[in-house]
């Protein structure tokens, strides 16, 4: 991994205490589980029996060992050690060692359902021609992503499409960047994010799903997609998507990086306009396995990551992935359409802290406006940032101009007249911090609720930056100040409540408003050990992808880690309090793509992708590179190819009825 922020002779040197992304970006799957028709029956793939019989009771995980040098293999790939035991009522119990299987490799060809094949993973323009990696003359080929991230898979009960012998299911793909061209030079954030709708044949006697159709989806209308990252199933079953580090608008036409991702989306530098990115993409599967989109303007031009809609199917908390990061509530008008309504910031109170002994804080809401997304899409398509507000980097030495930080860095900012609505819906960033909002976070990533105990959670990838009293874009007015940071991050957890005034006195629509932050868990930084982790293996360090399974009361986590050796996917029973480590990602690969579906034609499924295998970091792979790059290169088409697959018991075929 390097960090893209320095020029390359300065990057080998640079600790690891960022993210696997921040090392990438710094500029500013799916495994699956067939556990089971757990409300009558447990439908699973296993290894050994204890004479199951009777009703499922509970789930728990046996926790695998972090793999190290002494099974290198193991280190190069996803390596699933762990296994599954079933309690029933009754007393009886059956436990499943779990393996992992992929549906394909991005760079693969696989079918289009017409008789073709596809490129998985592959990139295209504005006209959907293939955008052509032409870095390396003499080998030319089709753009293809190393980096799968957030993953939907939903039953497809009125498919039309052909080849499925058992019952059709969909899965929604999304690859966030990719990380290099053929040449080596860093390509992230230069190409528009493709989007995949992929017709899987679920077997019914095994729950096995099986790649039939891969369907690249048409962003051109939406005029493509910048930066995916994670995504989550909306309570219709459509793939809600995410646009993360928004372009930084006043600024855009100086962002090489930016004008770049135009000239390949568009041909053209200067054509693509930074307020059409930052946004909430929706996808919508049709019968024929194809899908449509569409992008929601209205939910504030953030650095959106894997929001959660609460079950009023209304209420959608927002995962807000930057430094100087907010908590955002988006409360739609209607149920099951987020085309109108009003978007919240949240206002810590006393008692912030990431001890998970303590209280924690209070959150009350500023509203920041209500509107319709076609309205903010208007204002996007035709005002300039200078027409917003006024945006300086240096002390303009006038105080008509307010000094907040963005990004980690100081701006002056001047609100021209009349537009709080366009400032709230497209530079939401400042404006959340020019009306009092907490802009304090460092990376708050994924989001998930457990509806039965009325708590969200929210991933914090790192606390550092704008949370530390001495961190650069520390505001005193967030409410967060801590002493030092903790690179290994951590997971919030939210008290959720009904009958909210936001802080004008005005009455919030919602019965699923976050009243109360806390920690739940966090990891712990360390000195070097033996491997070269920078942070306590046996915990979680970096947390980003969030799942909650109500039915198994897990909360499943995906590492986004630059201190771990290997990122790990962990399930944390919220009962027990028991934290399993259940699988490993390829070294130097992060864990994307985590989704949960608890029962598709009455099978379970949990899904994790991950990115960039073989992204070293010098300060944290420096002892382990030598002898395992060689096999991360043969295992993943010479680092170009990341896996998206699923996550199963080791041997298919037992069915247990109640």
């Amino acid at each position: 991994m390097t960090n893209k922020s320095l020029p390359a002779p300065a990057r080998a040197s640079q600790p690891a205490t960022y993210s696997r992304r921040d090392a990438l970006r710094f500029i500013t799957a799916a495994p699956m589980l067939p556990l089971g028709a757990f409300a009558s029956s447990a439908v699973l793939s296993g290894c050994a029996s204890t004479g199951a019989t009777g009703s499922y009771a509970s789930v728990s995980f046996t926790s695998m060992a972090a793999p190290n040098l002494g099974n290198p293999a193991a280190m190069a790939t996803t390596s699933v050690a762990s296994s599954l035991k079933v309690a029933f009522n009754g007393g009886a119990t059956q436990d499943y060692k779990l393996a992992y299987h992929p549906f394909f490799i991005t760079g693969d060809m696989v079918p289009n359902g017409k008789g073709g094949n596809v490129l998985a993973g592959g990139y295209y323009n504005i006209l959907n021609q293939p955008i052509m990696d032409n870095s390396v003359p003499s080998k030319a080929r089709h753009f293809f992503s190393d980096s799968p991230d957030g993953t939907s898979l939903f039953a497809a009960h009125n498919s039309t499409v052909k080849g499925i012998k058992g019952k059709a299911v969909y899965a929604v793909v999304q690859f966030e960047y990719a990380t290099r061209d053929q040449a080596g030079v860093d390509a992230y954030g230069l190409l528009p994010s493709p989007i995949a709708v992929l017709t899987l044949d679920q077997d019914q006697a095994t729950g096995k799903l099986s790649l039939v159709q891969y369907h690249n989806v048409d962003t051109s209308a939406v005029n493509g997609l910048w930066i995916t990252c994670g995504s989550s199933l909306s309570p219709w079953n459509t793939h809600l998507s995410s646009e993360e580090y928004e372009p930084d608008a006043p600024f855009a036409a100086d962002d090489k990086r930016f004008q770049a991702y135009s000239k390949n989306l568009f041909g053209s530098v200067g054509v693509a306009n930074p307020y059409h990115y930052g946004h909430l993409p929706e996808v919508t599967v049709n019968p024929d396995g194809t899908g449509s989109i569409k992008k929601h303007f209205n939910m504030g031009r953030i650095s959106h990551e894997l929001v959660q809609v609460m079950p009023d199917n209304r209420t959608v908390l927002m995962g807000d992935d930057a430094t100087n990061s907010g908590l955002f509530v988006f409360v739609a008008d209607k149920e099951k359409d987020l085309s109108a309504g009003t978007l919240y910031v949240g206002k810590l109170g006393s008692g912030f802290s990431i001890d998970p002994a303590a209280a924690g804080a209070g959150i009350t809401w500023i509203r920041l406006g209500h509107a319709r997304s076609d309205e903010i899409e208007k204002m996007a398509d035709k005002l300039k940032p200078a027409e917003i507000m006024d945006v300086r980097k240096t002390d303009p030495n006038d105080a008509s101009f307010t000094k907040i930080f963005y990004n980690g860095n100081p701006n002056w900012v001047k609100l021209k007249p009349g537009m709080e609505k366009a400032a709230a819906f497209l530079e939401t960033h400042r404006y959340a911090y020019l009306v009092g909002g907490s802009m304090g976070f460092s990376k708050m990533e994924g989001t998930t609720v457990n509806a039965k105990d009325k708590i969200a959670y929210s991933a914090l990838q790192n606390m550092q930056d704008s949370m530390v009293k001495t961190g650069k874009g520390w505001n005193a007015a967030s409410g967060i100040g801590l002493d030092k940071a903790l690179i290994a991050g951590g997971i919030m957890a939210h008290t959720l409540a009904g009958g909210q005034k936001d802080t004008a006195g005005n009455a919030i629509n919602s019965e699923w408003m976050p009243v109360q932050m806390k920690a739940l868990l966090v990891g712990e930084d360390i000195a070097s050990d033996a491997l070269g982790n920078l942070a306590n293996p046996n915990k979680v360090s970096n947390p980003d992808n969030l799942k909650f399974s109500e039915k198994m009361r897990t909360l499943f986590i995906g590492e986004d880690s630059g201190t771990h050796v290997n990122n790990f996917l962990w399930a944390y029973n919220v009962d027990t309090r028991e934290l399993s480590r259940i699988m490993s990602m390829p070294v130097g690969a992060e864990a994307t793509g985590l989704h949960v579906a608890d029962d598709i034609n009455g099978w379970t499924y949990i899904t994790s992708n991950f990115q960039h295998a073989g992204d070293w970091i010098p300060a944290l792979h420096g002892k382990v590179q030598a002898t395992v790059e060689p096999l991360v290169r043969a295992n993943y088409r010479d680092r170009f190819g990341s896996a998206v697959g699923y996550l199963t018991a080791d041997n298919t075929g037992l069915k247990l009825q109640a």
